[in-house]
């Protein structure tokens, strides 16, 4: 029987890849998840789905006292679970995770403590401000200020800390920060030491302002923002215009709204997310099991008669392979059977099954296989399987039935519309309205379906129209078409790699048009 326990994991400070792999492995272990509201959501995707998840931070509907959180730990815990609580930056650094960590000492709880990036040390890095650096001063100061969002005065020596000769660092709420800049100029700093603010820091909505402590000073007075921020002040921040990353990336600061099945759109939100936008991610459609795996189990059942089976998605590949599996049969099976995939993408899917494809055609179209496979050679006689979505094309089986083949069909899954059951979900329209997405992407002609059916035709044919649309390919925008939907942008290969790059190139086209000649 597995031992009780519970971690303390720092979660860094936004952004869901800096987590430890420490931190991963305890995170996906545990029974009860506790989260901070500063700790991304995306980590709690890697909680088992059967995790009890307790929001405790300040922003839940019923934001938990520090001893009551204390005593919720160590009451999980004796129930025999394993529990994790999430905290944002490092639980040790500027944090209640030292008080939490003693609690449950006290009462005789085991505990964990994983370590995490701490905001200072992770807003600072990806702003471009190495913290130390030669001739940069001999000291490093961080100062606490939002801990517990400004309810108490930071006590500060602060004509000691202006007068070293060094870089400070000073985790600051919106209340905190003017007296801090204040504090440090009126007892002895120089006005024009350079120094960096960033708000969102190691997210993809970071800000940063580079400029003088006076400089900075009169902008926080003059601005109404009411988000903790990270201050660095020394010589250190000047360096920024050289050393900057993060913010330089191709779709830095770009809102990209993801239609993709959640359960699909991980490796499109990754590659939107390594290039510097942010993903917001609006599933409009669900991958659901057929209503009957009948048709399904008998073509895996004698698969050997069939000469091709044909795969127009990688979740046909997925569901067949899954019932494939599922029966008395293997892999060994489709030994005598040839393999085709509509594009590279579902030969991919193929590919993780340790399956190589004898066709893929140059042309990723439904309408274009039937061609391809004619070019094999002869058609007419060929037993041919063909597994597809519940509201798949009937196009390619009908090409295929007239070339003489014995085409059999199979629902390998359905794809189910998300508008019944967006609870949690982004408002989608509502930030069309306020022009808070720079581009919509679909991936298929489902999600342009339910997308229309989500909004009604009219608004989003309008909403749209103000939008630039992205679709994978031309069956995809088709769909759009046929509810005055415009796609701007379409790859010339239709895979969620090309996508992307397209999406680049749209920018990059742009940013060359507005350059000064």
């Amino acid at each position: 029987m597995t031992q009780s326990i519970v971690y303390i994991i720092g979660a860094g400070p936004g952004d869901p890849g800096l987590i430890t792999t420490r931190g991963m492995q305890c995170l996906a272990s545990a029974d009860v998840v506790l989260y901070d509201h500063l700790v991304n959501p995306r980590l709690l995707r890697h909680a088992r789905p059967d995790a009890e998840k307790i929001d405790v931070g300040v922003a839940a509907p019923q934001a938990t006292e520090q001893e009551a959180i204390c005593y919720l730990l160590a009451e999980k815990a004796r129930e025999g679970k394993i529990v994790a609580r999430l905290k944002w930056g490092d639980p040790f650094v500027f944090d209640r995770g030292g008080s939490e960590a003693l609690f449950l000492h006290e009462q005789g709880v085991r505990f964990e403590v994983v370590p995490g990036i701490p905001a200072g040390i992770g807003a600072a890095c990806y702003a471009g401000v190495p913290l130390t650096y030669p001739g940069g001063g001999d000291t490093l100061t961080f100062v606490r200020g939002h801990e517990d969002e400004g309810r108490t005065r930071a006590s500060i020596d602060w004509t000691s800390l202006a007068r070293l000769d060094g870089t400070i660092v000073c985790y600051a709420g919106p209340k905190q920060l003017p007296e801090m800049l204040d504090a440090l100029v009126s007892h002895g700093r120089s006005k024009d030491d350079s120094a960096a603010l960033i708000y969102d820091g190691t997210l993809a909505t970071q800000e940063t302002t580079l400029g003088s402590l006076d400089e900075i000073s009169r902008q926080v007075r003059d601005s109404a923002d009411r988000r903790p921020a990270i201050l660095i002040v020394g010589r250190v921040a000047g360096l920024r215009e050289h050393l900057r990353w993060f913010d330089e990336r191709p779709l830095f600061g770009k809102r990209i709204l993801v239609t993709r099945p959640r359960e699909q759109a991980a490796e499109f939100v990754d590659r939107l997310e390594a290039l510097g936008a942010q993903a917001i991610e609006a599933p409009l459609v669900r991958i659901m099991p057929p209503h009957d795996f009948g048709p399904l189990d008998d073509a895996c059942a004698h698969v050997e008669r069939f000469n091709w089976i044909v795969f127009t998605s990688g979740n046909a590949v997925d569901a067949f392979i899954k019932r494939l599996l599922a029966s008395s049969r293997d892999l060994r099976a489709l030994g005598g059977v040839k393999l085709c995939a509509i594009g590279p993408a579902t030969a991919d899917h193929l590919a993780l099954h340790g399956l190589k494809v004898d066709l893929v055609p140059n042309e990723y179209r439904a309408e274009t296989l039937a061609r391809a496979l004619s070019d094999t050679g002869k058609v007419t006689g060929l037993k041919i399987f063909l597994p597809h979505a519940d509201i798949g094309r009937e196009v390619l089986a009908d090409e295929l039935r007239k070339m003489g083949a014995e085409v059999t069909e199979a629902i390998a899954y359905r794809t189910v519309s998300t508008e019944g059951d967006r609870e949690g979900e982004p408002d989608i329209y509502r930030m069309l309205l306020d022009g808070s997405v720079d581009i919509v992407t679909f991936t298929s002609a489902s999600a342009v379906r339910s997308f229309v059916k989500l909004l009604g035709a009219e608004p989003a044919a309008d909403l749209l129209g103000k939008t630039v649309v992205a679709s994978i390919g031309p069956v995809t925008a088709e769909a759009a078409t046929q509810y005055n939907i415009k796609t701007t942008i379409m790859p010339t290969q239709f895979t969620i790699p090309a996508l992307v790059d397209a999406i680049v190139e749209y920018f990059g086209a742009r940013a060359r048009q507005e350059m000064p000649t």
